[in-house]
């Protein structure tokens, strides 16, 4: 699973001009699954999430980990696009939609996240605080190729 993470002061999720999921002050969590990604994947993911230290603390040094902070999650297929090879990126490592969407789900029940729709054309607002933006793959699977593979895409 893919991951890229902004803290924001604020953002939304909006689906045909309705907002359908803001936070305050928190993260905004772009996630995608790998056709290879399993429970493991989601659960490993958001411990990790949950527990960057990328708040300021007292001091003003990014020291401080999520904690009680707003957290919205929103679907994105598009993390695991190859564009090595022409001009039109390849899918191929991205998850089948039913896959993908159990272990979003899954992500997000244990994150405590605020939710984007699924499978829709969103619209997505935020305010980038810092600007810190972060990006976090879950670990390949043991005796599993590093990186992408190779071959036709």
């Amino acid at each position: 699973m893919r991951a890229l993470i902004q803290r924001v002061s604020r953002a939304s999720v909006s689906v045909g001009g309705q907002v359908v999921s803001s936070i305050g002050p928190g993260l905004l969590v772009l996630l995608g699954v790998g056709r290879e990604d399993a429970e493991r994947d989601a659960d490993w993911l958001a411990d990790k999430v949950r527990a960057l230290r990328i708040f300021p603390d007292a001091d003003g040094r990014m020291n401080e980990p999520l904690g009680d902070r707003q957290v919205l999650c929103v679907s994105q297929f598009t993390l695991y696009g190859d564009a090595r090879r022409g001009n039109r990126p390849s899918y191929v490592a991205a998850a089948v939609p039913t896959l993908a969407e159990a272990l979003y789900e899954r992500f997000c029940s244990r994150m405590g996240a605020e939710r984007g729709v699924f499978g829709a054309m969103m619209a997505v607002e935020l305010v980038n605080d810092g600007p810190v933006t972060l990006i976090v793959e879950s670990p390949p699977a043991r005796g599993a190729a590093r990186g992408p593979r190779e071959g036709p895409a």
